[in-house]
């Protein structure tokens, strides 16, 4: 489950927007937040990233073998619960499942012993930056010249600056296919 950004890093992406366009008024803060939330969630998915540190959900078939975490970097796993196909959800025991971060933030859930569950909800906490200042300025620059472009560009079918791609790529990780692996 993808959470939403915090209202201060949406707060502040509109700001550097704003200053980016040089625009002081305040009459349509909301409607450049809306653009603020699209392009970071945007950036997200560009860079496939967590950009900004927060709690994520990621639902995952029972299964001996190791299987990743979607959302990179993980810093933490807080917990893992057995979801059966009609009971309610329980919390697996720590000797029924294993986790792992790999040093490169790849999250890893193994379930061991999975009781009645036919799935586990696993969740953690992922980022690589805990607030809009922490991200890398190639990041944030890109993300206020999408956010500036969307504004601008309303109702138009313009394409994205060739500029914004070129900020982000080199953060972006490529995802080949659901990763799984033997231990």
């Amino acid at each position: 489950m993808q959470p939403g950004f915090p209202a201060a890093v949406i707060a502040d992406a509109r700001d550097a927007a704003k200053a980016l366009m040089r625009s002081g008024a305040s009459d349509e803060d909301a409607l450049i937040g809306d653009f603020a939330a699209t392009a970071l969630a945007l950036a997200e998915q560009f860079t496939a990233t967590a950009l900004i540190a927060r709690g994520f959900e990621a639902m995952l078939p029972v299964s001996g073998m190791w299987q990743a975490l979607d959302a990179q970097p993980v810093t933490a796993i807080t917990g893992v619960m057995g979801v059966p196909a009609e009971d309610a959800a329980f919390v697996l025991p720590v000797t029924d499942y294993a986790v792992d971060i790999a040093a490169e933030g790849t999250g890893w859930v193994r379930v061991l012993h999975p009781g009645a569950a036919g799935r586990v909800r696993v969740q953690f906490n992922a980022g690589l930056a805990p607030d809009w200042s922490g991200l890398p300025a190639p990041v944030a620059q890109g993300v206020a010249v999408l956010i500036a472009h969307l504004f601008e560009g309303q109702g138009t079918r313009e394409p994205v600056p060739a500029a914004v791609t070129a900020l982000w790529r080199p953060f972006r990780r490529m995802r080949m296919a659901r990763a799984e692996y033997r231990a």
